[in-house]
């Protein structure tokens, strides 16, 4: 898809593309705010046994875990 320059397009340019992006937006499926929460909620809890954000690194698989201390002499 070429790149298009918008400050160079027409005044009627501008208004065709506006019109044809709200074409494609009004043929989206909506949905409840409140049912796409619930969705999101049980994905995340059906997860979460996996989820190192949730549960964290274990020491053994950590790559971040110091090795051994800096001494200086």
């Amino acid at each position: 898809m070429p790149v298009i320059n918008v400050e160079d397009l027409t005044d009627k340019d501008k208004a065709v593309m506006e019109v044809n992006q709200l074409k494609l937006e009004v043929k989206l499926e909506r949905w409840l705010t409140s049912k796409c929460c619930e969705e999101i909620k049980d994905y995340i809890q059906a997860g979460v046994e996996e989820d190192t954000l949730v549960k964290g690194i274990s020491e053994e698989k950590n790559p971040f875990k110091e090795k051994g201390g800096c001494v200086i002499c």
